[in-house]
């Protein structure tokens, strides 16, 4: 008897299991004692700290197959400090009844922010279910009828000074001014409401790319900033929900309209020179479920998978991305080379000088058709085992050394040239170039219909095709192009226009920073459009006061016009420096 109470004393180290630390084990111990022990559903929510709904919820799960418990961790970051530093209030208000939308407001403005993607992260750790946000006269907080709702801009009653975390944003807009924003929106045919015109949509939307918000949704974040919304032309930011849906009011002819426009004014100031263009396609991966989308090739992946298929155009010398295209399929993306010269013959009445791309980017039909057109092109040829055999065969007077202007190693690669190289499907012959000595196992294989360039010409060309990937990744780091908000294309067509619109604002900006003439668009918005200030508005002016930063003298010595604003009933804008 004696030995059995003492066999059911703990032992040493028995205290880890009787209060469990990390919520993995909670939610263990939770279903061990209410599954195994048979403990009633309340008191196991009350000893480990769960609602009966949340402990329901951990049973289904279970049931389920989530048995996860004692796997290793996925590799990656093993600290969050400001999840840490608000777990237990986000548990406190949780257990309150409040969801992860209302516990966010709480914390915005206590020593613990935190925004709602990390509190639901907390919440889903702790073992809590997902609580529906209640209407707002019902949350404790402030109510819907003291939040200012989205309307266009009535100077009669807007503040006199307001302070803003986004005076940097207005930089941008002499350079919207610049582009004819309310003309390219004319031009598109965006349609608008009666509180919200057609350019202040389009504006909101541009602000939370150049501001580098991940997702639309997201917007209320910076709705409540007055700043934001003077850049728009409205008294406060749009809901999501206005923003989100905005695409489905559209078709694909508006946005192709609005790159006419937008390609027609970045000519003029000199921010494409319309000659030569560099193609690409890229696979914007669905993160959801159950969607009827086509499966493509996605790089990050290394997968085929559920994706929208996009295909963007920079300008050969600028750089620029200067058109996209979301609204794409497998059966029609091979003859997406035709549709951009048809884009840019609108544009600027003439084909392209010369397309660069890469090989599985059409087909030799396609090819043929360029060449019907006179549009002369550049690509990679597919190295065949026959075609191999054939370069591996060539004697030794059939190569001749190149000199390339680069820096580095591989500044003298050896070609060897076929001026009436043939293709399996292609009506004619083609210039080919086999070029060895590059840094790559295999020899570099391009064809061309370009008879009169010099081989050190189309080589050189052709290794700057690779700044468009450049290009792309900027989109994806700086306007969060991979961000995919919904399962529609359209959603998509939309965000790729605005991301080549923020790229071409950008690169506006950037002429007029001394130093930053090749800046990607995230070091522009860490260092300048993020910078805060004071914003005084008077009868014909408004002037921008912006906080002292490190960069603050970049901006003292910029070239920052002043302006008339169409959509600020013509006030002009002005900039100041504390």
């Amino acid at each position: 008897m004696e030995q059995a109470a003492r066999a059911a004393l703990p032992r040493p180290g028995g205290e880890f299991f009787a209060t469990p630390a990390g919520p993995t084990q909670r939610r263990y111990e939770a279903l061990r004692a209410y599954l195994y022990e048979g403990l009633p559903a309340e008191h196991v929510a009350e000893r480990f700290g769960y609602t009966s709904a949340s402990l329901a919820s951990l049973v289904r799960d279970f049931r389920a197959g989530r048995r996860d418990f004692f796997l290793s961790p996925r590799p990656g970051p093993r600290a969050a400090p400001a999840k840490e530093a608000a777990r237990a209030r986000v548990i406190e208000l949780r257990q309150a009844g409040h969801s992860a939308h209302e516990i966010a407001a709480a914390l915005a403005d206590s020593d613990t922010p935190l925004n709602r993607t990390g509190v639901a992260e907390v919440l889903a750790a702790e073992g809590f279910a997902r609580l529906w946000p209640r209407p707002y006269a019902a949350r404790g907080g402030p109510r819907r009828e003291i939040l200012r709702r989205a309307a266009a801009i009535d100077f009669r009653t807007w503040p006199a000074q307001v302070e803003t975390r986004v005076a940097g944003l207005l930089l941008t807009i002499p350079e919207l001014v610049a582009l004819d924003l309310p003309g390219l929106v004319g031009a598109a045919g965006y349609p608008g409401t009666v509180a919200i015109p057609a350019l202040s949509s389009l504006a909101a939307l541009l602000a939370l790319k150049l501001v580098g918000m991940r997702r639309v949704s997201h917007v209320d974040d910076l709705a409540a900033d007055r700043g934001a919304a003077l850049f728009a032309g409205l008294v406060a930011l749009p809901k999501a929900t206005a923003l989100t849906s905005y695409s489905y009011r559209l078709s694909h002819a508006r946005q192709r309209d609005f790159l006419v426009a937008l390609g027609r004014v970045m000519t003029e100031a000199g921010l494409a020179a319309g000659e030569d263009f560099d193609l690409d396609f890229h696979a914007i991966m669905h993160w959801g479920e159950d969607v009827a989308l086509e499966k493509h090739y996605v790089p990050r992946r290394s997968q085929r998978t559920r994706s929208v298929l996009t295909f963007f155009a920079q300008d050969g010398t600028s750089h620029d991305l200067v058109y996209a295209n979301a609204d794409l399929a497998k059966a029609s993306q091979a003859g997406e080379v035709l549709a951009f010269c048809d884009h840019w013959r609108e544009v600027s009445g003439h084909d392209p000088g010369l397309l660069v791309l890469d090989s599985r980017l059409t087909t030799q039909e396609m090819l043929a058709a360029l060449d019907a057109r006179g549009v002369r092109f550049l690509t990679l040829r597919m190295r065949s085992p026959a075609l191999v055999a054939r370069i591996a065969a060539l004697p030794a007077a059939a190569w001749r050394t190149v000199a390339l202007d680069r820096d580095g190693a591989y500044r003298k690669p050896q070609v060897a040239e076929d001026p009436a190289a043939r293709l399996s499907t292609y009506p004619g012959t083609l210039r080919q170039l086999v070029v060895r000595g590059l840094g790559h196992e295999a020899p570099t294989i391009l064809i061309t219909n370009d008879r009169a360039a010099t081989a050190k010409w189309l080589i050189e060309r052709y290794a700057r095709r690779m700044t468009i990937e450049q290009r792309l990744a900027e989109s994806i780091r700086s306007f969060h192009v991979d961000a995919l908000a919904g399962a529609v294309p359209l959603n998509v067509d939309l965000d790729v226009v605005l991301s080549v619109l923020a790229g071409a604002v950008c690169a506006s900006l950037r002429r007029r920073l001394s130093g930053y003439e090749t800046a990607t668009p995230d070091t522009l918005q860490r260092r300048f459009l993020s910078t805060g200030g004071t914003i005084r508005t008077t009868g014909s002016e408004v002037i921008v006061r912006l906080a002292r930063r490190t960069y603050s003298p970049v901006l003292r010595g910029a070239d920052l016009p002043e302006v008339a604003v169409p959509w600020w009933e013509g006030r002009r804008l002005r900039f100041e420096f504390a």
